[in-house]
């Protein structure tokens, strides 16, 4: 092998799971146990004492158990989930049921896509909550395998970000990849060398997007960038943290001065390290964007775990799980789960008495894909945005 990943053949075949399921697999089709199963999927707590998640991955799940004799009943991919009701019962995402030895060695890659996916999601719309309006681009996949740069962009894009960096991310998410220019350029060439080819080779439809921070102070050079471009859109600081002091007062100071300089259209970007609280305090100090790395692409996963909660329709689970097919409703007003016993309901929301919906629907059956929606990002990006208006103030 050149490269050190498995390809969407090996994960078919079941050669990334853990292997005492395929061990699993084997004592039950030599003992003829057929076993009909229903296994949910549930998180028990969500890391850092998130207020929420959101629950991304769903599409390659279904691809990955397409063909195979079982049900899967799940979320839209993109909803915003909390780990537990307003009981404190876990929230479950998804089931799939069917004979167990049928699935059961896809349990491993399974969680991994979801809890990967959703953790990148989740991580991109919490930043995006804190940005507002501002603009949020996906820096971060020079710090992953670059086998993931499709996977840590789409689910960037899904959770928030307007933006992605890769060429192959930008491709699969149907959009143009963004970026500004790499320090490499100012060394090669010259800053003010490099600013100037910058402006006058590449097409204009580009935004003009200078890096100021490669040699001298920010405030200078985003001076001279501004005198230098024909039309300067914004400036980027990356500023090394060994130089950065106050960031936030840096962004300050270089505003000022763009500013009684005449360059109040000027925006400015910052990067480096950025998360959802560095973004708060920089939007407050007066950056207009953000370029976000590590803290999306090496985002914590959402730990959820697959566990049987009945066999032969009967409800059975292991210590700490919660047994039988639960309906899951969400109220549309303050976004609040309730989890009942499958077949009971309610018809208002008992905190609020707003409006509550069922949010787990059958997408899956025999191995089929139902009416489930093509994968369209953009879509499910949409979908995020207009959830996180409900959670914009509810954490403390």
């Amino acid at each position: 092998m050149k490269f050190y990943y498995a390809n969407e053949d090996e994960i078919k075949q079941g050669k990334t799971t853990d292997i005492y399921f395929l061990r699993t697999e084997e004592i039950l089709r030599k003992n003829h146990v057929k076993k009909h199963v229903l296994a949910e999927f549930t998180v028990q707590t969500l890391p850092d004492k998130y207020d929420f998640a959101v629950f991304s991955g769903l599409y390659e799940v279904l691809n990955l158990l397409e063909g195979l004799p079982v049900n899967v009943y799940a979320m839209k991919e993109g909803t915003i989930f909390k780990s537990a009701d307003i009981n404190g019962i876990p929230v479950p995402v998804m089931y799939i049921e069917g004979d167990y030895k049928e699935f059961a060695k896809y349990e491993t890659p399974a969680l991994g896509l979801i809890c990967q996916a959703s953790g990148i999601a989740t991580k991109s719309a919490r930043i995006k909550r804190a940005a507002g309006d501002l603009i949020v681009l996906s820096f971060g996949i020079r710090r992953m395998h670059p086998v993931l740069a499709p996977f840590i962009d789409r689910n960037a894009y899904i959770g928030g970000c307007d933006g992605v960096s890769s060429i192959k991310g930008a491709e699969v998410i149907k959009q143009n990849p963004r970026g500004t220019m790499p320090h490499a350029l100012m060394l090669t060439m010259g800053e003010k060398e490099a600013w100037m080819s910058y402006d006058e080779i590449l097409d204009d439809s580009l935004p003009r997007i200078a890096l100021i921070d490669t040699f001298c102070d920010e405030k200078t050079s985003a001076i001279k960038a501004a005198e230098v471009f024909k039309k300067l859109d914004a400036v980027r600081l990356d500023t090394p943290g060994t130089r950065r002091g106050n960031f936030a007062k840096i962004v300050r100071e270089t505003r000022w001065e763009l500013d009684v300089r005449g360059f109040k259209d000027v925006g400015i970007i910052v990067s480096g390290g950025l998360d959802e609280e560095s973004v708060k305090e920089l939007k407050e100090a007066g950056a207009t964007g953000f370029g976000v790395g590590t803290s999306i692409s090496n985002a914590k996963t959402i730990d959820f775990a697959m566990d049987i909660v009945e066999i032969e329709h009967r409800p059975i689970a292991k210590r700490g799980k919660f047994s039988k097919r639960k309906e899951v409703y969400r109220c549309t007003d303050c976004g609040e789960y309730i989890v009942l016993p499958y077949g009971e309901h309610i018809k208002e929301c008992p905190v609020c008495g707003g409006k509550v919906e069922k949010v787990l629907h059958k997408v899956m059956e025999g191995g089929k894909k139902l009416s489930y929606f093509e994968d369209n990002p953009e879509e499910i990006r949409n979908y995020v945005l207009e959830q996180l208006k409900v959670y914009k103030n509810t954490e403390h």
